[in-house]
């Protein structure tokens, strides 16, 4: 199976239970607050940045009023602020974007901005403020763990910078690590929220099968030299697949998810475990593939995994697969399923 596409669809609902104001109209007013702040950025420093900036100058902001100070600017900035919190509708002056995005993340603390430590949001947002000339937020559909990769991350952000598609996608692009890429940069729907909008994600996990072991794809693939029984761990995938509390493969906190689809894939020696769920618990993925493995070693057979999934206990289960073998594949959009429990995606 290919690594599957991006799928974004317009149709996506407002969350109600959130109140009046959703998560975009939050969303929104931070980056109004934050684009408020300053008319730019430092970028990483050196020459490559400075290459990039002049090749790509930051766009003009949409500016009113300059003449008038900056007491009187600040004034209408915080009645702007006031009238959005009463009507919860948008800026004019800032637009809305959303993104693919693809990472190796070998050597990021995760996606999240973490302090003192590299994060694959910290240099996206290092490089859309450099190109964009002022700070900007950005919201991930997944927030992925230590060295877990994604080429299917959804992202959205907002800013007051008049750069079209193909030059923001260029600049940032330039700006960014090699193991960093964004792609399919488009304007998104007011209502959009890359996280809370999605209903659906996708992770991979990639294991090499093999006596001998490939050096290189020992950074995207956990390789295993003993045969592996696969059809004893379809049989045991096909187990979690429905909805359940999977707290005995989280890291943290449990709860109840939904799973549509758990399969492994054979291609000579690749294996690919694909799950797809409405949302994943932290490290959910990666104890589910640990247990598998003890299935595919002969440790326990397909009842003892049943027993150990609906136990709810961590301790039961079998240790967490490396982070480097898993991957985030792919986010889905569209008709929420209604399921009574409204889902964060946590840490994976």
């Amino acid at each position: 199976m290919a690594r599957s596409q991006l799928r974004l669809r317009a149709d996506h609902p407002d969350r109600e239970a959130r109140g009046r104001r959703g998560p975009a109209d939050d969303h929104r007013a931070h980056a109004r607050r934050r684009a408020s702040r300053g008319r730019g950025q430092s970028g990483r420093g050196g020459d490559r940045a400075e290459a990039t900036a002049a090749a790509f100058p930051p766009a003009p902001r949409r500016q009113e009023g300059r003449a008038e100070g900056r007491g009187a600017e600040e004034g209408r900035r915080d009645e702007a602020d006031d009238d959005e919190e009463e009507d919860g509708e948008g800026s004019s002056d800032l637009t809305h974007w959303k993104a693919r995005l693809a990472y190796d993340g070998t050597r990021y603390h995760g996606f999240q901005v973490q302090p003192n430590a590299p994060t694959v949001q910290g240099e996206l947002e290092r490089a859309l403020g450099t190109i964009c000339a002022e700070p900007v937020r950005v919201i991930g559909a997944g927030r992925t763990d230590t060295g877990v990769h994604a080429s299917g991350q959804v992202v959205d952000f907002w800013t007051a910078s008049t750069l079209g598609a193909a030059e923001l996608g260029r600049g940032v692009n330039a700006l960014l690590p090699e193991d960093i890429a964004v792609s399919a940069l488009e304007p998104a729907e007011e209502s959009f929220h890359a996280r809370y909008s999605a209903t659906g994600r996708t992770y991979e996990y990639r294991i090499r099968n093999a006596a001998e072991r490939d050096p290189l794809t020992r950074l995207g693939e956990l390789w295993i030299g003993a045969r592996l029984d696969v059809g004893a761990m379809r049989a045991a995938s096909a187990v979690i697949v429905g909805r359940m509390d999977f707290s005995a493969f989280a890291a943290g906190p449990g709860g109840l998810r939904t799973v549509r689809r758990a399969e492994w894939c054979a291609d000579g020696a690749l294996l690919r475990f694909e799950i797809t769920a409405d949302a994943f618990l932290r490290g959910m993925v990666r104890g589910i593939v640990g247990t598998l493995l003890w299935v595919g070693r002969g440790t326990i057979d397909v009842a003892a995994f049943g027993r150990i999934a609906a136990s709810g206990d961590r301790s039961k289960a079998g240790p967490s697969a490396p982070a480097n073998g898993l991957c985030l594949v792919a986010v889905e959009y569209g008709t929420r399923r209604e399921t009574g429990e409204d889902h964060d995606e946590a840490d994976e």
